[in-house]
């Protein structure tokens, strides 16, 4: 594969992680605040399958294509900070040790929203789960959005 074709894929992947971390984010948060059970059911099924669809195959291709033009391109391979690589990595294991558990929760959510979709009281617990589920995904998301300047800046 050329430098070209494989950081074309490193580009779109990170924009794919991006764009449906950011879209599923805003389609989960708005359903929660709607209180509509069934909608609360059908649109955590969909989160849970696009993450299974686009943001775990680029979590997989972003470490590995991203090595692949750090090899090709001859770079050094410095990953300590404060080099903007170093930092990349470590923001990136940061968004994936928050987004772990933030699937776990997804799951749990849906679980709980599906059960008895014709009863409109949601569990207390949803909502804690909920909680939890936003209190991760800030620092993931934050990360990624700095991982992604880096990629772009390389300013260190």
């Amino acid at each position: 594969m050329s430098y070209l074709a494989l950081k074309t894929l490193h580009v779109v992947s990170s924009s794919i992680l991006f764009g449906t971390g950011i879209g599923t984010a805003f389609f989960m948060w708005m359903v929660n605040r709607s209180g509509d059970r069934r909608a609360m059911a059908v649109v955590t099924r969909h989160v849970i399958k696009a993450d299974l669809y686009f943001t775990t195959p680029s979590v997989v291709v972003q470490p590995l294509s991203g090595l692949g033009l750090m090899w090709m391109a001859g770079a050094e391979w410095r990953f300590a900070p404060p080099n903007w690589l170093g930092l990349s990595v470590l923001l990136f294991a940061l968004a994936g040790a928050c987004w772990l558990p933030v699937l776990w929760l997804q799951w749990r959510m849906h679980r709980l929203a599906a059960l008895d979709p014709d009863d409109p009281e949601i569990p207390g617990l949803y909502w804690r789960y909920e909680r939890a589920w936003v209190l991760l995904g800030i620092p993931a998301f934050t990360s990624l959005v700095v991982v992604f300047w880096l990629m772009v800046a390389k300013p260190f």
